[in-house]
């Protein structure tokens, strides 16, 4: 078991006052099983109103109101939590779901729904096809097939950290040659999904101590279902399998419905200034 603590800062800067719209923060680390929260403090400046629920894949999202204007705008968010997952898993994976290709119950079909469906465009089956060949039988070993499929990923494209907002397409990705955490899990999400799995994008942080140019980063990886195991993670970027140096914060079916922090502003055209993210995840012995 491990004790962290995660501050995520972000902070708006504008050249005048503006008036700012509501905002949505996905912040809160999801608990479960391997993950316990024990304390989550989420402040603004300018004060705001701040109400909670969650969204229908059980992410806590809070809504932000402000009755101000500012041309300053900072969320600043303080996670504590103890981590307790294995690093090398062992998967229960039905027998009826252990070979590839396996059919989901109906009722599992029913649930996952959008999250067995590809959400790009491939009208040539380019994808698909490339997907294809990491499956070396009919029929294959399950859990074989998703690990190859996630190296290949990682061996195929090039890691290469991105500022900019959005996601490539996978046909991008594969065309370039490179991507960002978030690329590579969209091209491992939707190839899995054209070989029929049910796939969702998971957004959290990463903490691996021995690696220090990834220590306090967001970052993004994948889940998928396979029957009896459960959601499996797989983290194509870094070749792992397991979460046990991922922090979740948000599932979805696609990575702009897992954004950190999202919202608006009214004013000039040319009131934006900037933006910036602090991340910092440590041990909580080394936050003291």
């Amino acid at each position: 078991m491990i004790t962290l603590r995660i501050r995520h800062k972000t902070t708006y800067r504008y050249h005048e006052p503006v008036r700012l719209g509501p905002h949505r923060l996905i912040l809160r680390p999801r608990e479960s099983r391997d993950l316990r929260l024990t304390s989550s403090v989420v402040a603004t400046m300018p004060a705001a109103t701040v109400t909670w629920a969650h969204d229908v894949f059980g992410n806590s999202v809070a809504t932000a109101t402000f009755g101000v204007m500012s041309d300053l705008l900072v969320i600043d968010s303080v996670a504590e939590l103890q981590l307790e997952a294995t690093d090398w898993p062992i998967f229960a994976i039905a027998a009826t779901a252990a070979d590839y290709p396996f059919v989901y119950s109906a009722n599992e079909w029913i649930d996952l729904g959008a999250l067995t469906t590809p959400q790009y465009p491939d009208p040539r089956g380019r994808l698909r096809a490339w997907a294809e060949g990491f499956v070396r039988s009919r029929p294959t070993d399950t859990l074989s097939l998703l690990k190859d499929l996630s190296l290949g990923v990682s061996s195929w494209i090039l890691y290469q950290s991105r500022d900019d907002e959005g996601t490539q397409s996978p046909i991008e990705t594969l065309d370039r040659g490179w991507g960002s955490c978030r690329d590579l899990a969209v091209l491992f999400i939707e190839a899995a999904r054209s070989l029929g799995f049910g796939a969702r994008v998971v957004s959290g942080y990463l903490y691996n101590p021995a690696r220090a140019q990834e220590v306090g980063t967001t970052h993004a990886w994948a889940e998928i279902f396979v029957p009896g195991a459960g959601w499996i993670t797989f983290d194509p970027t870094n070749r792992g399998v397991g979460g046990s140096n991922l922090i979740p914060v948000a599932v979805a079916r696609g990575i702009a419905q897992a954004m950190p922090v999202t919202g608006s502003f009214v004013g000039m055209t040319d009131a934006f200034q900037g933006m910036t993210v602090e991340v910092d995840v440590t041990s909580k012995r080394l936050a003291a």
